[in-house]
């Protein structure tokens, strides 16, 4: 039987001002982060749908304080999640560098899909970008949501709530996406 100390794969779902969000890890590093749902259970569904998900709640130091990071980055705090180590094993090279470039985007800055594309050294081809991200098992730590398309448009998103939860995550960390509100109107007086 195993202790816990020598147990390193787990997961937990964890309350936070924005809804109940989730997170598995494995010995390497984090495998899955899910965003916001309504319900502890709909995160936990998705959590364990997913191959690699240790039934395990027991946390390593890294994970308590990726928790408490997680929380705060959901009550608007600016949070650097660059140095979570992540378990990207299995994800083609492309992916990788893909993932790679997006992570180097910091607490509100954007750029396009384009241009991620560009920075990771896969110049014109900024749809398979785009179906890399919707597919990024770890959103938040790779800030996929920090990606837009083209023009000011928001883009695509794949988690729960579409691009309206991008737009809302975009908007905690001060980024305004999307064509510039109308002017005041004259109250003609």
């Amino acid at each position: 039987m195993q202790t816990p100390s020598q147990i390193t794969a787990g997961h937990a779902v964890l309350e936070t001002v924005i809804g109940f969000m989730g997170i598995a890890w494995s010995e390497k590093g984090l495998i899955r982060l899910c965003l916001p749902e309504r319900s502890r259970e709909a995160v936990e569904r998705r959590l364990m749908r997913h191959a690699g998900v240790s039934a395990s709640t027991v946390q390593p130091p890294w994970v308590v304080e990726l928790i408490a990071s997680i929380k705060a980055y959901a009550a608007g705090e600016d949070v650097d999640f660059s140095s979570v180590p992540v378990d990207l094993d299995g994800i083609d090279d492309f992916r990788l560098a893909i993932y790679d470039a997006a992570r180097k985007l910091a607490y509100g800055e954007t750029t396009t899909y384009g241009e991620l594309a560009k920075r990771a050294g896969h110049a014109g081809l900024p749809r398979e970008t785009g179906a890399a991200l919707g597919v990024n098992p770890v959103p938040l730590v790779i800030p996929c949501h920090r990606i837009v398309a083209a023009g000011g448009k928001i883009g695509g998103f794949s988690a729960p709530g579409g691009s309206t939860t991008k737009e809302k995550m975009l908007a905690m960390e001060g980024v305004r996406v999307g064509p510039p509100p109308p002017a005041q109107v004259s109250f003609g007086f």
